[in-house]
């Protein structure tokens, strides 16, 4: 894609970058920035010599959520089947990392928390303020931010609007790393990088059972499982990986 475009996708090792490329507007959501994110996910999904993504922003900051003048113009940033920038309403098969510089506000503090994890900034804020602009966090941060942090903080940040520091987002457990500023992308490429050296069916398969899981009770969460994960156990992935660990040397992965 061309500088200009919306979105920047780049490739390498396996590992895609998906960069919100909207900098003079804080890399808010328009509905061509939606289609970009949704067309690169796509894009991830059926390529299978691609393990893993990361989703950062350009001009040292994420995303300040959603373009309030497209908004207020009748544009929407919303994708059929995949919601808010192209990404907030659908799972992705494969694992999505969040590379946080400055601000991840509205949705893109929902973009942020729709990926599977988050690398953050030591300067970076989160929130959704939407409750200050008389809206509502509707993409995610309502629904998604009390599975993933405490009920009552959820409520307070969606009832305050107030921004919060990585530092604290970190406490809770609702980021995995928080890094120099400047360094966010650099520190989500090595973490993508240990992913993508995995097996990618494991990979795969267990995300899935992670994510599942959150709406599975105990009764049924083994027998769920199970069928989630056999074709794992019966793969030539995981044949390859133990003969590669018995013969010392590193596997060679074929996804099946």
């Amino acid at each position: 894609m061309s500088e200009q475009s919306p979105v920047i996708v780049d490739v390498e090792n396996g590992i895609m970058t998906i960069t919100l490329n909207r900098p003079e507007a804080k890399n808010a959501v328009n509905k061509a920035l939606a289609e970009g994110v949704a067309a690169a996910i796509d894009r991830l999904e059926s390529d299978p010599e691609l393990y893993v993504a990361i989703v950062t922003g350009a001009g040292g900051t994420f995303c300040s959520g959603m373009d309030l003048k497209g908004f207020v113009r009748g544009e929407s940033p919303m994708i059929e089947g995949r919601g808010f920038a192209g990404l907030c309403e659908y799972r992705c098969a494969k694992p999505l990392i969040a590379a946080v510089e400055g601000y991840a506000l509205a949705g893109g503090f929902e973009v942020a928390i729709s990926c599977d994890l988050i690398v953050a900034s030591d300067a970076s804020k989160f929130g959704i303020p939407e409750v200050k602009r008389g809206l509502a966090a509707a993409a995610g941060g309502l629904v998604k931010l009390p599975k993933q942090i405490p009920m009552r903080i959820a409520k307070e940040w969606a009832l305050t609007g107030d921004f919060v520091p990585a530092s604290r987002a970190y406490e809770l457990g609702l980021i995995n790393q928080v890094v120099a500023a400047g360094t966010a992308l650099e520190a989500a490429k090595v973490l993508a990088a240990k992913i993508a050296a995995n097996g990618p069916l494991a990979v795969a398969k267990s995300k899935e059972v992670v994510d599942s899981a959150q709406d599975w009770t105990s009764d049924v969460m083994f027998a769920n499982q199970n069928k989630i994960v056999a074709a794992v156990m019966r793969s030539e992935d995981a044949i390859e990986g133990a003969t590669a660990f018995a013969e010392k040397r590193a596997p060679i992965w074929k996804g099946r």
